[in-house]
Order: structure tokens, then sequence, then C-alpha cells
């Protein structure tokens, strides 16, 4: 067919036999040709640019062909439910455990020693994230941690005797769904941190580096200092004091003076800060820090001490600076 097209247009003469008929079907493109090309000289004639010329006709029908040969696509048919239940679930529990173990835990409240700011049974939500930026627990602050050595010796075990209720509570509580039932950990109120000197003589009040403290978190009934008397006592650096809010039901800083530390639980040991009663929903309140751990003289003498003690050697520096100054100006005029 090809052949036949070329030798149309180069002119050559009809063949002979049976392909005369095809030679005579090629010169009506021919003539159609002839007359493209004058129309196309027409429009060159009157200014007609090269883009206004018409596209051949044969090109239309083979994008309609194209066009007409492609199969259109299948909907894809959506899966099923069940099948995509099991993957949703695996998500969910990986984003639990991961919140549980880089930024919010929740922590169940077994006893009444930090009532009535928190009631037994209560859920609290922890931050664990500060901690991982070098937050340290701050005076006020409500903080869970763990069992800093002999805390926690006579408390029973809160795991069910029912061995599937045990370890359905154990799969919940390992991604962080629901509170640990063998875990050794306290939630206190944060008292003194390091470098601070804390003290409650009689019934109190308590005060820390020397200031007393306006505590209307204790439990209605109790004095500050409960029936346990203490202090003076200087928290080392890198721990701190804590005791609870129901001052006559708490095991705190107090009764643990005879163990290594001398009562104070090392930052270390300390899991976040309990910002939240999360559950039920009639108890939901948010645990700020009381107003009366913002006093200024609170913690005035351990920020002030470095700049007293560095002015002080500068003053006594000075008469030596002068006297070093004064001769190296003499051996210069010499």
């Amino acid at each position: 067919m090809g052949d036949l097209v070329i030798g149309a247009r180069s002119g050559a003469g009809e063949p002979e036999g049976p392909g005369r008929r095809a030679a005579r079907s090629a010169e009506p493109a021919a003539s159609s040709a002839a007359v493209e090309d004058t129309a196309a000289q027409t429009a060159d004639e009157h200014g007609a640019g090269a883009d206004d010329a018409p596209e051949p006709s044969h090109f239309e029908s083979e994008s309609t062909d194209g066009s007409e040969s492609e199969t259109p696509a299948k909907p894809r048919k959506p899966r099923s439910f069940w099948k995509e239940l099991p993957i949703l679930v695996g998500i969910a529990l990986i984003l639990a455990l991961v919140i549980k173990t880089f930024f919010v835990q929740a922590f169940s409240i077994p006893s009444e020693s930090m009532q009535n700011t928190l009631q037994v049974g209560d859920r609290v939500l922890v931050d664990k994230l500060t901690p991982w930026f070098g937050a340290e627990p701050e005076r006020g602050e409500v903080v869970v941690f763990h069992d800093p050595g002999g805390w926690l010796n006579d408390e029973p075990s809160q795991q069910s005797s029912n061995s599937f209720v045990r370890g359905v509570q154990d799969v919940l509580s390992f991604v962080g769904l629901m509170p640990s039932a063998d875990e050794k950990d306290l939630i206190k109120r944060v008292i003194a941190v390091g470098g601070d000197t804390v003290e409650c003589e009689g019934v109190g009040p308590v005060k820390v580096n020397g200031v007393a403290l306006d505590e209307p978190y204790v439990y209605q009934g109790n004095t500050p200092c409960g029936d346990h008397p203490f202090g003076p006592v200087k928290v080392p650096d890198g721990r701190i004091w804590v005791m609870g809010d129901h001052r006559a039901d708490s095991l705190d800083s107090r009764f643990h003076m005879d163990q290594p530390g001398g009562g104070t639980v090392p930052v270390g040991n300390v899991i976040g800060r309990a910002f939240v009663v999360a559950w039920p929903v009639d108890h939901w309140s948010t645990l700020s820090v009381p107003g009366t751990f913002d006093q200024k003289g609170l913690a005035a003498a351990a920020p002030l001490a470095p700049p007293v003690a560095g002015a002080v050697g500068a003053v006594a520096l000075l008469p030596l600076v002068r006297r070093a100054r004064g001769r190296v100006e003499r051996r210069k005029e010499s």
C-alpha cells in the first residue's frame, strides 16, 4: 500500500494488471493533496499563518479510532470491613503503645493518701513527654514515681485471681489503656526540690527555705505536719521531698527518713506529672500548682547566693587589679 502511494506522488505510470484498481484509488488522494496545496497558497496570499491551516481529516479519524480501541478500567472492589478490622486494631494498639511510652499514661489511685485532691478509683493522666526534654519536677506538682525502695513492701497486689482477666489486664496495661496492677508506683505532691530546706514543727505550717506554705489542699481536719513533725531536712540535688495531701494517712517522705536518701525520691524515678483527673467524669478536674508555691522568697536563697558571692569576690580583688595595672604603667614609663 505504501509503495503505491509513493509511486503515485513520484509521477510514475500506472501499473498493469491487478494493481490498476489500487492505482486508481490513489488518484483522489493526489487530487485532494493538490487542493490542499492550493488552499494553503491562497491562505498565504491573504496573510493567513501556517497555524490556521486545517488539519487533514485522516488525523481525526486516527484519534477517533484510538479512543474507541481503549477499554475502560474496571472499578476496584472495596475491601471487606472484616478484613480491614484487624489492621485497624493493630494500628490502634501501636498508637496506644507509642502514646503510653512517650506522651501520656493513665494511672489509677489505689489509696486515700491524696484526698481530697484525688479519690480512690480516680484515673489520672500523667505527662511523660516533658521529662524527655530535661524538665524536672517542680514544687507543688502532683507526680507519679517508682518506689525508691521499701515504700510499698506491705502493699498487696491488685491483680485478679482469674487467669483470663489477668491476661487481658496485662495486655491493656502494656499498651497503656489501663493501669498496671503489679507496678510499684506512688503518687504524691512535691513539696521541696534539690537544694531546698524543708521542715514542719509541731502542727505546722510546713516551711520551705524558711517560708511558710499556705496549703488549702490538705485534707480537712488534718494539720500540715499530720502526726509526724520533721526537719529541718536539706534535700540533696537531684532528689525531691514529697508528701500526700491526706497528711494523717500518707506514708510519704516523713516516714522513710531512716532509709537511703533520707526520705527523698530520686528525680530519675519520676514517671511524670499528673495534670488531669480523667475518670470518673464527675471528678474531672485539672491538677494545677497551688499559688502558695509562687511566693517570691520561696527559692530566693539558692538563686541569689552565686551573684552575691561573685560581687563580694570582685570587690575583694579590685585593689589587687589596681596595683597590677600601676606596675605595668610604671614599667612602660621607665
